[in-house]
């Protein structure tokens, strides 16, 4: 893997100070010039300081073959950079106009079953397209052209949410695309069908143009699965070369002027693998729209934590957020009091430095007309908007207290988290439909914080290495060098923890025989023979496992045939005879060099791990803190380097009043009440308080 490109963060307009910025897209080509006047004096109003432009403006910028038109652009730029607002320009090239896909239907994307994307919505280009390629390019040289040396630009921002319509691509453009990059990965048509097992069901190649895509293959049939593998990891490089062109294209116009591209990072966002993208950018920025429900806050949390181990705990920028319902659910909730400047200052707590939404203005048509804004349908008067302000007024103080100069503080532990596994649990021919890695990276992180402990979440090529202790939840793909890794860190003295799921296959896909987890056997000290999944689809299967600690599995459970020497067991299960499962292993712990590995052989949930932590906290000498309730409030903080500014955000994540004791400098306070005289402080549903230490 090459190196991060250098950090460049968007820098405050000539004679400003750098802030926290704060704002979101605008879209002023939707609405009447003589609303722009209003949309600036409410900005100013609200505390924003930056907007993103021109994101679906295409067929406006070029509404015809080689006829550009940047006047309004530049009236609206100009009027904006004037009031103290700094433009992020996007490029314009997520959604090609109607004329070019009239002129050339050849770059739309095609299904895996052979339909053509028509338009009518957005991305509806295909990104091994030349043709498309070129005119993309285009508009990109004509916006650096005409933007370089404009003020008010202070970032590139290139296209919109790549993948989110168009990741996959089963056109004759992607089919040889595809053959180019197996052939650039592996060299030799042996060794691709080594990789993909072509042996199985006689499907072995004899060059790379009997190459194809995944496409349709029958219902209730089952895609070669190294080869699907693979063509997720091909679908997310085609796009990133996409953006890597258009990037280059603007920096060889512009170079210097900071760029980036928003991800999609979420629990379960999971489309690319925005690790690997992170290297491309100069600054890491996310759209993350929250989970309704008891998951909302945690499942946030979590994802923002993902994105600061993707920016390798440098600033990142939260480029879109809602202020209250989304439009794309089947049913759209709005958020609760308190949950606009709540999720705005758990986004900031756990790394970003920019906190923007979409978008700025509630759209009147369109298909996004009922998704919430800044300035609602209902207009400035009210409780959104009065929101939107408080926290504008929260972010600039601050940023006055001196927020930008510090980081997250790096926790004990460090949950583990892999886009490929994921992607190779999605296959529909595994020992369950009911497991996918993804959701057990959120349970760890919400069990740890049951248990006073606020993770930091870290991509698989991360330093995660470097931490106290680490958990690895179902990471089903360990490649050779990760393998090395966990074996070093453990040896060393590392604690670790280690789920049902993890260790199955190598990065091919093909199984660690011997027994699982195959690689790592020896770390966690037992042998795995074979899965137990559990459901209740067939009358009377087996839907539950109950271990000794009081907790019950469910889904998966492992058979752990053999416990090593140095490995103690911790829990078992207790079962009907029947089952074959009665006083077998269940949980584990195991010492190998200078450091301990936990093994937990089944899937217990959120509530099952929560209440199996502290005795495995406790054998691995982590303190947690001694509160019956110390589960109530996520505690997260930010410090510079010297601990000089050393903030405290502390955030309840419960439905009823957190009561907690206050250290330092109360600065903000949303839904929460301070009593000086007691050094307490009364944190409401939905509320935060942030001291400085």
């Amino acid at each position: 893997m090459t190196e991060h490109r250098p950090f460049n963060w968007p820098q405050p307009l000539a004679g400003k100070s750098p802030r926290i910025w704060y704002g979101g897209d605008y879209n002023p080509d939707q609405w009447p010039e003589e609303v722009w006047d209003e949309d600036i004096e409410l900005m100013q109003k609200a505390g924003v300081n930056l907007v993103s432009v021109a994101i679906f403006s295409w067929a406006k910028l070029e509404p015809e073959e080689g006829v550009y038109d940047f006047d309004w652009l530049d009236r609206v730029i100009d009027k904006l950079g004037k009031a103290g607002i700094a433009v992020d320009l996007a490029t314009g090239t997520a959604s090609p106009p109607m004329w070019l896909t009239q002129a050339h239907p050849e770059i739309l994307w095609v299904d895996y079953r052979g339909d053509v994307c028509q338009p009518g919505a957005r991305q509806h280009w295909r990104a091994t397209s030349p043709v498309f390629l070129d005119y993309a390019l285009n508009l990109c040289r004509k916006m650096a052209e005409h933007y370089k040396d404009n003020p008010y630009v202070v970032s590139w921002h290139v296209s919109n949410e790549y993948g989110c319509h168009n990741r996959f691509d089963y056109s004759d453009d992607a089919e040889r695309a595809f053959q180019k990059w197996c052939e650039k990965k592996y060299g030799t048509i042996d060794a691709v069908n080594d990789a993909w097992g072509t042996a199985f069901w006689a499907q072995r190649m004899n060059n790379f143009s009997e190459i194809i895509p995944p496409r349709f293959i029958g219902d209730g049939n089952f895609m070669n699965p190294g080869k699907l593998l693979d063509w997720k990891r091909f679908s997310s490089d085609a796009l990133l070369d996409f953006y890597k062109a258009e990037r280059d294209t603007l920096l060889e116009i512009t170079p210097g002027k900071p760029q980036t591209t928003n991800f999609m990072v979420s629990a379960g966002g999971t489309g690319l693998d925005y690790d690997k993208w992170g290297y491309d950018v100069d600054f890491v920025s996310n759209d993350h729209y929250f989970t309704p429900g008891e998951e909302h806050l945690d499942e946030l949390a979590y994802s923002a934590s993902l994105c600061d181990g993707i920016a390798r705990k440098k600033p990142w920028f939260l480029m879109e957020h809602s202020t209250s319902a989304v439009n794309w659910r089947p049913i759209n909730y709005r958020v609760e009091p308190g949950e606009l400047v709540r999720d705005s200052l758990a986004h900031l707590a756990m790394g970003a430095d920019a906190i923007c939404y979409f978008q700025w203005r509630q759209s009147k048509a369109g298909a996004e007309k009922w998704h919430s804004s800044m300035v609602p349908h209902a207009g400035p008067d009210s409780q959104i908007f009065r929101d939107v302000c408080e926290l504008g007024a929260d972010l600039h103080k601050l940023a006055d207290e001196g927020l930008l100069n510090t980081t997250l503080v790096k926790s004990k532990v460090a949950v583990v988290f892999d886009y490929e596994s994921q992607w190779a649990t999605e296959h529909t021919a595994t020992p369950t439909q009911e497991v996918r890695h993804w959701t057990e990276p959120l349970a760890w992180f919400r069990a740890l914080a049951d248990n006073g402990l606020t993770a930091d979440v870290v991509p698989v090529r991360g330093p995660w290495d470097e931490y106290e202790a680490v958990v690895l939840p179902s990471l089903t793909i360990l490649s050779e060098e990760t393998s090395r890794r966990v074996r070093e860190y453990v040896a060393n003295g590392g604690k670790l923890f280690v789920t049902y799921y993890t260790g199955l296959v190598d990065e091919k896909d093909h199984v660690w025989l011997g027994g699982y987890p195959g690689s790592i056997r020896d770390v966690v000290g037992v042998r795995v023979e074979e899965f137990a999944a559990m459901g209740n689809d067939f009358s009377g299967a087996m839907d539950h496992l109950d271990l000794t600690n009081g907790t019950v599995a469910h889904d998966f459970a492992d058979v752990i045939t053999s416990v090593a020497p140095t490995a103690h067991v911790v829990a078992s299960f207790k079962a009907d005879k029947w089952t074959g499962f009665d006083g077998a292993p269940a949980i584990t712990v195991n010492e190998y060099g200078d450091g301990k590995a936990a093994y937990i052989g089944a899937r217990l949930g959120r509530e099952g791990l929560a209440k199996s932590l502290p005795a495995l906290l406790e054998e691995f000498g982590i303190d947690t803190p001694a509160e019956d309730d110390c589960g109530e409030v996520l505690r997260v903080e930010r410090a510079d380097a010297a601990d000089e500014n050393h903030f405290v955000f502390l955030f309840n994540r419960t439905h009823d009043v957190a009561v907690v004791d206050v250290e330092g400098e109360p600065l903000v306070a949303s839904l929460a009440q301070v009593n000086e005289s007691e050094h307490t402080a009364a944190i409401q549903p939905n509320g935060v308080l942030v001291v400085k230490l």
